[in-house]
């Protein structure tokens, strides 16, 4: 058998928090949001557009309040969230 190409799986996040996201892209509310990825740490403020599932990994879909770069943030990767 071999190793996945992905070292670091997907843990699932609870069910409150996921609808909490939708209810912030149903409202159009900006999210403060401190997420990492690798040993990268990010802390910003986004436009949250939508939720996607790829590959059994769920993912917000966003934008930088400060211009139009989309990006996509593996949920649970989110480490904070707080409305901005």
């Amino acid at each position: 058998m071999t190793e996945p190409l992905n070292q670091d799986p997907y843990s699932p996040i609870a069910c409150a928090r996921y609808s909490e996201y939708e209810v912030a892209i149903l409202h159009r509310q900006k999210l403060h949001l401190r997420w990492h990825e690798g040993n990268v740490h990010y802390d910003q403020v986004v436009l949250p557009l939508d939720l996607k599932t790829i590959n059994h990994e769920e993912f917000l879909i966003c934008r930088r309040s400060q211009g139009d770069e989309t990006l996509s943030i593996r949920l649970d990767r989110i480490q904070r969230v707080e409305p901005a």
